[in-house]
Parts: structure tokens; C-alpha cells; sequence
């Protein structure tokens, strides 16, 4: 098949398929959005939530002063090097530690992460800066948060527009020929962390018609609380505002970040493709530890790394 098809058919795929939501069923897609995060209560918890998401608040603020003033002056690996600092330590202002596994491949490849969080972006900007993800537009309309994600190069998508999914995946195509890392969340939608939802196979093939290696990568959200943590659930009808508080609220919590072996995509089948990394990164969570590790809350967080 001509490279120039397989994005045309992968656009349209991603034009036509229904939010992952929708393959769960009506009663499952009801409970989710009826759920809503869970973290510790009390005055204490209530404290220590209000000072982290004043830190947080600062920390972002600070952030936009950067890309307005600093910016501008920056070649792209001063701008990289500074989101890889400011997403690193968003986690410390909200009382987090950050792990990273493994290590990501140099040059053009594409990202494939499982989706559990606002959160999973900074993880993967802490440890690598280059990614540029691909967003819905919306975000564009966002005020202040827009002039943050545009300044890591992100790649915008109409999801009620079928041609706009054909230039996506041929704007992703163009950066990964160029040399760029690009990262995508085939699940469409976040999860809660139990299991992974169906991956959506139409972005693969930009890689595909590239011939680039795609590198599959695991998160896991874990606290004193929980091994999957209930703090980070975004899923339903939880709105930002109410995940950043439960979050704040949370106990001793642990991001973990694996980073999996690129695996090849030349004259790869898409679908078959996406199956393989959900298992991947399935087996990656499922072998992970059984308990986060006991780090005391107000130590605050590091990005630790180990290969």
C-alpha cells in the first residue's frame, strides 16, 4: 500500500471511530461518569491540598512567564531543557515523585502511552522534552494553559473534522521524517488504571508510512492509599478542577514511568501494530511492584531515573 493511502485510511478511521468510552457499553460508560476521585479528607488533608495547589499555582504562573519572556531568546534545546525542569517540578510543587525505567531511543520515533491523568504529559515531558503531542483543539481555546502547550510544539486535532485528522496524521508524518519525537495516547481517553481500553490503531501510521520505531511507554499513578491510586482518576465527568484537588489531597504519591524497547513499524499492519504495544504496555503494568514505595509526604518529590 502507498504510504499516501495508509494516512488517508487512518484518517478516516480516526474521523469515524467513537470515543473509546463507547466500546465500554452503557451501564460501564454511567459508572465512570459517575465516579469521582478519591483521596484522604479532613482538615489536615484539606491543608496540605491548599499549599500544594498554591505552589502549583505559582509554579504555572512562572511557567508562563518563561514562554512569553524567555522563550523568544531560547534555540530549541534551551526551550527543551527548560520544559523538561518546569514539568519535572510541577510534581514537587503538588507533593509527588516521579519515577522513570528505561531509556528512550535518540532521534525520530513515536511515542504510545497508556492514558490515566492530566498528569501523564509532565511525565513524559520531565523525562523527555522533545515529545510533541498530539491534542484536540480545544485546548487551543484554553486561556493561559494554550500559550504552555503550544510552547512545547504540540500537534492540534478537530475531532469532528475528517479532513483535519488527514493533515494531522501527515503533520506527524512530516515531523517524524524531520527527525522529531511525537507522543500519542491510543486509548483516546483516559482510564482508570485498571486495566487498559482499546487501542485506536489511525495514528499509527504515521510511523507505519515512516518507517519509524515507535517506543511503547507504561504509567502507573500509585499512593499510600492504593497501587493504582484513586486520587488520579480523571475519568467520567471529573472535571480538572476536581482531579487537581484530590491530587493535592493525596498521600505519598508515586508516579512511575516505564519506558519500553522500540519495537519496528516497517510494512507493519496497524491494527496489528496496536494490539502488540497494548500488550506490551499491559505486561509492563502488570508487572510492576505491588505497593508504592513509603516516601514521606513532606520530603516533597524528585524525578528519579534508572535504566
Amino acid at each position: 500500500m502507498h504510504a499516501t493511502d495508509g494516512l488517508a485510511r487512518a484518517a478516516g478511521s480516526a474521523a469515524s471511530t467513537p470515543p473509546a468510552a463507547a466500546t465500554e457499553g452503557a451501564p460501564a460508560a454511567a459508572a465512570r461518569a459517575a465516579s469521582a476521585p478519591v483521596a484522604p479528607s479532613g482538615p489536615l488533608a484539606a491543608l496540605r491540598g491548599a499549599w500544594r495547589l498554591a505552589r502549583a499555582t505559582l509554579h504555572g504562573l512562572h511557567g508562563l512567564l518563561i514562554v512569553l519572556w524567555v522563550f523568544p531568546h531560547l534555540d530549541r534545546a534551551a526551550r527543551e531543557a527548560r520544559i523538561g525542569w518546569w514539568a519535572g517540578k510541577m510534581f514537587r510543587m503538588l507533593g509527588m515523585r516521579l519515577e522513570v525505567a528505561g531509556t528512550f531511543r535518540p532521534g525520530a520515533k513515536l511515542l504510545v502511552s497508556n492514558h490515566v491523568s492530566w498528569l501523564d504529559i509532565l511525565a513524559v515531558h520531565a523525562a523527555c522534552p522533545e515529545a510533541r503531542f498530539v491534542s484536540k483543539a480545544e485546548v487551543r481555546h484554553w486561556p493561559l494553559v494554550n500559550r504552555l502547550v503550544d510552547a512545547a510544539r504540540t500537534l492540534y486535532l478537530r475531532r469532528d473534522r475528517a479532513r483535519d485528522a488527514l493533515r494531522v496524521v501527515h503533520e506527524m508524518a512530516d515531523a517524524l521524517r524531520a527527525g522529531d519525537t511525537v507522543a500519542v495516547f491510543p486509548e483516546g481517553t483516559t482510564g482508570t488504571g485498571h486495566g487498559l481500553l482499546p487501542f485506536h490503531a489511525n495514528l499509527l501510521q504515521a510511523a507505519i508510512s515512516t518507517a519509524t520505531p515507535v517506543q511503547p511507554l507504561a504509567l502507573r499513578f500509585a499512593d499510600a492509599d492504593a497501587d493504582v491510586s484513586l486520587a488520579a482518576d480523571f475519568t467520567g465527568d471529573i472535571t480538572l478542577a476536581q482531579s487537581l484537588w484530590a491530587l493535592a489531597r493525596a498521600r505519598c504519591m508515586v508516579v512511575r514511568l516505564r519506558v519500553l524497547t522500540a519495537e519496528g513499524t516497517a510494512h507493519a499492519d496497524r491494527r496489528a501494530l496496536a494490539e502488540h504495544l497494548r500488550q506490551l504496555i499491559a505486561g509492563a503494568l502488570g508487572e510492576g511492584p505491588s505497593g508504592p514505595d513509603p516516601v514521606p509526604c513532606g520530603r516533597g518529590a524528585r524525578v528519579e531515573s534508572r535504566a
